[in-house]
């Protein structure tokens, strides 16, 4: 594990690269302007004419550009610095109109400045705005102590310039202007530009430890234009350059370098602190020098406060009234700082330790692990939760390599998402979130759910141990796609693993069979001992097809007693041994499935009609299902007990479907069916909440038969269509009938999902048959069947949302036992939940259905759905599916199919018997519809 753990350590001491290219362009031309300016100052210009136009409008030029670019910075921005900018361009500005004025009587008039002049005003106002304009751009205090230390630092900086410029050369100025009698406005002249200077200069050296975080690199710039500003502004001063200096001098160098540094500073500072990546490594080691220098600070000052007062103790001369009083105003500053700074250390000492106590106690007492990891990749702190969640102390983790305790599955894609993670900008993606699992104490991998922050240029990880969701998402997962009985794939996943076996590279294998299984003789064995003897046998024979399958195979249940299995292709080309050899599997399989089972204390046998169909170039997973499950119907048909190999000849079967469907139309039009309607009861109270309308094909003998062959036509072709338009509007027809003659009850009317999406019968014309027959639209409720997984569900839900619209109900039929149920629930508007049979029959005997039972009613409660159970025969289900929240039910428990005349004598009367009280006859005794069999049971139909 030695090259991923590196690579993560890797990974996390990596720093990108800083600057940008653009901002180096800029850089390397204003390099450029600034030594062709400075070569020629140096030079002389080559003529003095020239140096005066040079030193005077040159600079003038400079300032401008200074202050157009802060303006439109200014006005770009909207941030709260935007004051700060317009103030620059608003000193450069005045120093532009000040170098003008000069270069007006230099240049154009030819005449010496005098002094004073409107050049000097214009050069006074620059200094104020730059002062303003700093102290904008300064970090403002919080507090009132922050605002008095301040005050006080920049009391002491300036006065300690004061005096030492005082000491140096602002006395020596004072006196030489009282002893030649010079005017007090060329007096005040003289000191209000160094005094200036000083006040500009503090507030730079206080904005250093002072600045904002943010744009901090424009930010430097424009104080380091203004600091080269000042410094110039301060040797032009000086007595010993004042008389040597001339328009053109290298001194106009600094200001001209302060001008384009300022025009440079909000445009190209800012856009290359944009492009850098600044490094963390970097911040530990410059933010102690910058806190050690501020903390220096007011003992920098008095030791430049004292260094004034012994240059003059030293020179012999007598020490000045303002060196005593300003230095004396400084130590008195300095004290009252401290003592501030004192009494503020106290209380943030006690504060940082309460917070301390704080978060130790948040992070020690949390049932997440945090754990800190270094740029290398090492573990620099474990909370003490590791001990609970991870079985390990947190001591035996700190030092080890993260990438040790991660699963080395896993840690290739926890490197890709930490390498993603500190790529993005940390504004835009300031956390992550990695799953993984890691080693625990006992040497068990742990699910672990981990939010990931930057810190210090390494990691800091909040990980909670997740194993139990993740095992229950897995559950579910499992259960959603294998058969709660029998724990073979269901339907939905034996169809996603056909899929699969028909794509990739195996798309172009022949040799890729799908067989379809029926257990013969199931349904009598399921008659005769019960439905946990039946559900007995289809776990054993769902554990000898298993086991009968090779290991890349899989085996399917695809409900009731059909099974399939899907056998993988071996690349042979020969079809015909490769049919050979699969048909000898089939056989092999069919003989397994048809050896005696041990139910109970007996034995029971069942046979496999075994359905065999081959993969073909192009073919889809439906249509290679379909074509095995054809060919399993062609061995039912032919005696059982077999395996039939799919053949083209088999389509014939459409066409006998053909001509059902023409018989179907001619019993139709004959008037050969009859409509018959089953009560819906209210589990609780026994009354009749609504009907179900069931269609029955009457024989020439006058014996119904349920023409369940029919009726799958009827959903299959499109000119079989009059079964659907009949049952809805013979159903409406009599429910409308039953209202007026006092009986109001709803109707329900079982539709299939490809009926309701006929462009022959639109939402319209439903709307059109209840206001024909007078039938309140909330009377007619359909259930909608979705058993086909082809039925596209948007157009579905648009025509449900219509009927809806108009008031009619939906109810969700047979639910429960198709997989595309879930799906149905998640999207269609439904209205009441109806339970297939299939659960119902088994609600007593089978613990499994009886859990599975509870949870949809539960889901359809929570949903705030009614339910109905399809199926109830026996007072044991009525009683068990009332306590688990069932609210309606219909079957033999309360009565069967009735005609007309029986079904109004039900409604007159108006309840039936509920288990759990005085046991009673059923409503009709004696004169019910003959039928063949029980209710849930469908009886075969008449040969054609």
């Amino acid at each position: 594990m030695s090259a991923p753990v590196d690579a993560l350590g890797a990974l996390l001491s990596r720093r990108p690269a800083a600057g940008g290219a653009s901002a180096l362009v800029w850089q390397i031309l204003l390099g450029v302007v600034w030594a062709g300016y400075a070569a020629g100052s140096a030079l002389g210009w080559g003529s003095p004419q020239l140096a005066r136009v040079m030193g005077d409008f040159g600079l003038s030029a400079a300032a401008l550009v200074a202050a157009v670019s802060c303006y439109r910075y200014a006005r770009a921005g909207s941030s709260r610095f935007r004051p700060a900018w317009l103030l620059f361009s608003l000193s450069s500005f005045m120093a532009s109109a000040g170098n003008a004025v000069w270069g007006w009587y230099e240049v154009v008039l030819g005449l010496p400045v005098p002094t004073p002049s409107l050049a000097d005003v214009f050069f006074l106002c620059f200094a104020p705005p730059a002062i303003v304009g700093l102290l904008v751009l300064a970090k403002r205090p919080v507090t009132r102590a922050g605002w008095l230390c301040l005050v006080l630092d920049s009391w002491l900086i300036g006065g300690s310039l004061l005096t030492l410029s005082w000491s140096l050369a602002l006395a020596h100025t004072a006196h030489l202007v009282g002893a030649e009698d010079v005017s007090v406005a060329r007096a005040a002249l003289a000191l209000a530009y160094p005094l200036l200077d000083i006040v500009l200069v503090s507030m730079v050296l206080a904005l250093h430890f002072r600045r904002s975080n943010v744009n901090r690199s424009a930010v430097n710039t424009a104080v380091a234009a203004l600091a080269l500003t000042v410094l110039s502004d301060a040797l032009f001063t000086s007595p010993l350059l004042r008389q040597t200096y001339h328009s053109g001098h290298m001194l106009d160098a600094g200001w001209f370098a302060g001008s384009l540094l300022l025009a440079y500073a909000p445009w190209g500072a800012n856009r290359a602190a944009d492009n850098a990546f600044p490094t963390r490594s970097m911040l530990p080691a410059s933010r102690p020098i910058a806190g050690s220098l501020a903390a220096l600070t007011p003992y920098l000052a008095a030791a430049v406060c004292t260094l004034g007062i012994l240059y003059s103790a030293v020179e012999g001369r007598r020490v000045d009234r303002v060196v005593i009083l300003t230095g004396c105003t400084v130590v008195l500053a300095l004290v009252v700082r401290q003592g501030i700074m004192l009494v503020d250390n106290i209380a943030l000492t006690q504060e940082l330790a309460q917070k301390e106590n704080h978060f130790r106690s948040l992070v020690q007492g949390s049932s997440d692990v945090i754990m800190i990891a270094a740029p290398t990749g090492v573990l620099r702190y474990v909370s003490p939760a590791a001990a609970g969640v991870y079985g390990r102390d947190a001591d035996d983790l700190v030092g080890a390599e993260l990438a040790s305790i991660i699963h080395p599955e896993d840690l290739g894609r926890v490197v890709h998402e930490v390498r993603r993670f500190l790529a993005a900008p940390p504004g835009e993606e300031p956390t992550t979130r990695i799953e993984c699992r890691f080693r625990s104490g006992t040497g068990d991998w742990l699910n672990v759910e981990s939010t990931v922050n930057r810190h210090q240029g390494g990691l800091i990880l909040n990980s909670r141990d997740v194993t139990e969701r993740v095992r229950l998402q897995a559950q579910l997962q499992h259960s959603a796609e294998h058969d709660p009985l029998t724990d073979l794939p269901n339907r939905a996943l034996f169809t996603k693993r056909v899929r699969q076996a028909l794509g990739g590279r195996r798309s172009g294998d022949s040799g890729t069979a799908v067989l379809f299984i029926d257990l013969d003789g199931f349904k009598a064995v399921n008659d005769r001992l019960g439905h946990q003897a039946g559900d007995e046998l289809l776990i054993q024979a769902a554990r000898r097809l298993h086991e009968s399958v090779r290991a890349g195979d899989t085996a399917a249940r695809l409900g009731g007693d059909e099974f399939a299995t899907i056998i993988l292709g071996d690349g042979t080309r020969d079809q015909s041994a490769r049919e050979c050899q699969v048909h000898e599997i089939a056989d092999r399989l069919r003989l397994t499935l048809s050896q005696p089972y041990r139910i109970g204390a007996g034995e029971v046998r069942v046979a496999a009609s075994i359905g065999v169909a081959f993969a073909e170039p192009g073919i889809t997973p439906s249509d290679l299902m379909r074509n095995a499950d054809l060919a399993m119907y062609r061995a039912k048909a032919g005696g059982k007990d077999r395996v039939e190999l799919y053949a083209p000849q088999m389509q014939a079967d459409v066409v006998r479907r053909s001509e059902l469907a023409a018989r179907l139309r001619t019993a139709l039009r004959d008037g050969e069916f009859a409509l018959l309607h089953q009560p819906v009861v209210n589990l609780a109270s026994g009354t009749v909440a609504a009907v179900a309308a069931q269609a029955r094909w009457r024989s020439a003998q006058g014996i119904l038969f349920t023409p369940a062959e029919f009726l799958r036509v009827a959903e299959d072709s499109d000119r079989t269509a009059e079964l659907g338009r009949w049952l809805l509007e013979e159903a409406v027809e009599q429910a409308a009938d039953r209202t007026r003659a006092g009986h109001p009850v709803s109707v329900a009317v079982r539709l299939s999902a490809r009926r309701l999406l006929d462009k022959g019968m639109p939402f319209s014309s439903v709307e059109a048959l209840l206001t024909r027959h007078g039938l309140p639209s909330g009377a007619l409720m359909i259930e909608v069947a979705d058993s086909d997984p082809r039925i596209p569900f948007d157009e579905l839900e648009q025509r449900l949302v219509a009927l809806r619209r108009i008031g009619v109900r939906i109810a969700l039929d047979g639910f429960g036992s198709g997989y595309a149920a879930i799906n149905a629930l998640r999207r269609l508007p439904i209205d009441v939940l109806k339970l297939d049979r299939g659960l119902v029959e088994g609600v007593v005997e089978s613990a499994r259905l009886h859990k599975i039972t509870s949870g949809l009613l539960r889901i359809a409660c929570d949903l705030g759905m009614q339910s109905v159970a399809d199926g109830v025969d026996v007072p044991e289900q009525v009683l068990a599916l009332r306590a688990m929240g069932c609210t309606h039910g219909q079957g033999m428990a309360f009565s069967g199919p009735l005609d007309e005349y029986r079904l109004r004598r039900a409604l007159a009367r108006g309840e039936f018997p509920v288990p759990g009280s005085t046991m009673a006859q059923p409503v009709l005794t004696g004169g019910s519809v003959p039928l063949l069999g029980s209710s849930h049971i469908e009886t075969p139909v008449p040969p054609t």
